[in-house]
């Protein structure tokens, strides 16, 4: 497991409830994985708005992605994607079956079962590689 880089991030994980603290600390290890990504760099966590939240930190490559189980709705835990960018339409169009998709922003999966790993990394991924393939796609040829 990847050390947690905040005692608050790491209390949030240790406040949910199980098997839903599994599912999202397979999650969280995804996160890390896409990280992986050629072109990504540095990846922060921390938290915003109580969720915990993974930044790109050095280059800037990506979009915040955030992660969260809420009890309103136990049965799924979600990843939160900035809402003006196109990473939730372009996931549905990916995975149209494999996820829940909410507005422009949510994306959910069942918080009973291990996350569908090769899907959620390649979202990710996109996610975390999002400005640097805004930025070449509007660079000059």
């Amino acid at each position: 497991m990847t050390p947690f880089q905040s005692s608050d991030v790491e209390a949030v994980f240790s406040g949910y409830p199980e098997p839903v603290r599994s599912s999202m600390l397979a999650l969280r290890e995804l996160v890390f994985e896409a990280a992986q990504t050629d072109g990504v760099g540095e990846i922060e966590e921390t938290l915003k708005w109580g969720e915990p939240s993974y930044l790109t930190h050095r280059p800037k490559s990506g979009s915040t992605v955030r992660i969260d189980w809420k009890p309103d709705r136990p049965e799924q835990c979600s990843i939160f994607f900035h809402c003006q960018t196109s990473l939730i339409a372009n996931c549905s169009e990916l995975y149209p079956d494999l996820f829940e998709f909410e507005g422009n922003r949510r994306m959910s999966f069942a918080a009973a079962h291990p996350p569908p790993a090769e899907a959620i990394r390649h979202c990710l991924a996109l996610a975390l590689t999002y400005h640097r393939r805004k930025k070449s796609a509007a660079a000059p040829a």
